[in-house]
């Protein structure tokens, strides 16, 4: 039988929660998990507490702010060729925009 493994505060959690999401609103709460530099559980609980999820800068947090990025490159080229916004991509671009703010704050204290 396997250790159970309680989290920080000394719970076991052993509830499962699921649900469906459009491709759409994946790809954003993949993004949102990215930038976080959180687990997916971690943030999704974060959210739902109405907590404030604070990114801090590490390896990681940097490559996806990279990539995340560039996915924004090449829509705003799509649209300079003729496209339009969608509501996805300016999401993206405020997530983006709200976690470099939050770093920058951090590194300003």
């Amino acid at each position: 039988m396997s250790v159970k493994v309680l989290d920080r505060q000394g719970r076991w959690r052993n509830k499962v929660v699921a649900f469906r999401v459009s491709p759409e609103e994946d790809e954003q709460l993949e993004a949102a998990v990215r930038l976080s530099g959180l687990t997916k559980q971690d943030y999704i609980i974060h959210c739902l507490q109405e907590k404030e999820v604070v990114v801090v800068g590490n390896p990681r947090v940097y490559k996806a702010l990279k990539n995340e990025l560039a996915k924004v490159l090449e829509q705003l080229e799509r649209i300079e060729a003729g496209g339009g916004v969608s509501r996805d991509l300016l999401d993206t671009i405020e997530l983006i925009t709200n976690t470099m703010q939050g770093m920058k704050d951090e590194k300003s204290l």
